[in-house]
């Protein structure tokens, strides 16, 4: 018996809305590694697959921003348990993209996964650093809470493929946002894999929505989306960015413009977190308890 057998291929799809679909066009392209080898064909992703990731977003974020910070940390730290056990093929995928050697590729997927619990760690926490009581000059109580902005359209870096991605899209949903995310247009299967990690662990379907394809093509609709309520341009160079943030102006995104890092492997600090916050601020009034006047 011969032991030559054949390689499975993987055929790479859309992430959206908790499925896998096809892009509705139809269309594909060709991936290929630092050589210029062919690796998988990615799906090219249309305006309205854009569209439709929206409305998944959308969909999925009043459940998701109105679950408890303290779930939402175990949900992405179970997140982070299953990237561990894909560590292996990770590691292979992010050598292939970026044209690193094992080991240097090994240390990339490493620094994601544990920036993916540094963010988990977050989520019951980033509401005391940024929220808290106010000092008055009255008898009421001042209080400012973060809440988060809604639907994220994101851009992943082109040259990360992994640590780059993960440190784009875990602050985002952390901090109760949803996402759609347009993966590095010449890398995008690490984050085509993602979106398999995803599906199978506990976030719920169009928390993360996950296209790729031609960049400037799919951000050009999510920029001028009305129900898009941020975007971050970590992904655009600078002409792209310039039109995009134009585009964003129309209904007011908060916009997190492409700033240059040298290491995605250094500390990100919460940067990335109060960019897609909002602040409710509270006022009650404090009342009085008895004949001596006394407040609570």
């Amino acid at each position: 018996m011969s032991d030559a057998r054949l390689s499975v291929l993987k055929t790479y799809k859309l992430y959206v809305g908790g499925k896998f679909p096809r892009s509705e066009s139809g269309r594909v392209y060709e991936v290929t590694d630092s050589k210029q080898s062919w690796l998988a064909n990615a799906p090219l992703s249309s305006r309205k697959d854009a569209r439709d990731a929206v409305v998944a977003a959308r969909k999925a974020f009043g459940g998701w921003s109105g679950a408890t910070a303290y779930n939402r940390g175990q949900i992405l730290y179970r997140v982070a348990e299953m990237l561990e056990g894909r560590r292996d093929q990770y590691v292979r995928e992010v050598a292939a993209a970026e044209g690193l050697s094992k080991s240097k590729a090994a240390e990339q997927v490493d620094a994601a996964i544990d920036r993916w619990v540094w963010y988990a760690g977050w989520t019951d926490k980033i509401a005391q650093v940024v929220g808290g009581g106010n000092p008055v000059a009255g008898p009421f109580f001042n209080l400012s809470s973060p809440e988060p902005t809604g639907v994220v359209a994101v851009l992943a870096p082109q040259e990360s493929s992994f640590l780059g991605l993960v440190s784009v899209v875990a602050p985002v949903i952390a901090t109760g946002n949803t996402a759609v995310v347009i993966a590095s247009e010449k890398a995008p299967l690490p984050a085509l894999s993602l979106g398999e990690v995803l599906a199978t662990s506990d976030l719920p379907g169009g928390v993360v929505n996950i296209l790729s394809g031609r960049t400037a093509e799919i951000a050009a609709p999510l920029a001028a989306h009305q129900d898009v309520n941020a975007i971050d341009l970590a992904g655009a160079d600078e002409a792209l960015a310039k039109e995009l943030e134009i585009a964003a102006a129309d209904n007011l995104k908060r916009v997190l413009r492409p700033q240059p890092v040298d290491d995605w492997a250094a500390a990100p600090g919460t940067d990335r977190m109060t960019a897609f916050l909002e602040t409710k601020t509270v006022w009650h009034p404090t009342g009085s308890l008895g004949a001596s006047g006394s407040a609570y």
